[in-house]
């Protein structure tokens, strides 16, 4: 295939690339935000991806979209402190899942300030679910027993995975 990429010339190629319209990246984003909430850096990452030669064009929608409130870190970041509260994921890994996504600190903090999570509430419901060998104790009684130190670093271990801090684990004890 002598002057072809993939069944195209190059010249057709650079003519499409070319042709690309702030239409088309105004259509991609707005899909894209049609799936899920997404933060302003993972739409930016998958629009380059997409149309590499127009990262101009591409920032300029993406403050578009947020001046229109299309897109919105807050938004993103109360909905994904919403979701992972709902699965049994503490501050530590919400908080880091979202720096990943690129969410300002300002905004993971605002979105934590307004969740009104009970983390120490939320920490022994999680405990209680993983290990419900527990299931019926008084909510004043402590999970685990006070000897038995490898159930102990257990069920520590699994909370700390799940995101939980030092204090909020062990206010189960």
């Amino acid at each position: 295939m002598n002057g072809t990429l993939n069944g195209t010339s190059k010249k057709a190629s650079k003519k499409a690339s070319k042709d690309i319209s702030e239409a088309d990246i105004r259509s991609a984003a707005m899909e894209m935000l049609a799936r899920r909430e997404q933060s302003r850096l993972e739409m930016s990452q998958k629009l380059v991806r997409k149309f590499p030669d127009h990262v101009d064009v591409i920032d300029a929608e993406l403050d578009r979209l947020a001046e229109e409130d299309y897109q919105s870190d807050a938004r993103l970041a109360e909905a994904f402190v919403r979701s992972r509260t709902r699965k049994g994921h503490g501050p530590v890994k919400i908080r880091m899942e979202l720096k990943g996504k690129g969410v300002h600190e300002d905004v993971i903090k605002l979105a934590f300030d307004t969740s009104e999570v009970d983390w120490f509430e939320l920490v022994r419901t999680v405990a209680l679910r993983k290990f419900g060998r527990f299931d019926g104790i008084d909510a004043l009684d402590k999970v685990i027993p006070e000897g038995d130190r490898k159930e102990k670093a257990r069920v520590a271990r699994f909370l700390q995975q799940r995101g939980f801090s030092f204090d909020h684990i062990s206010s189960i004890y």
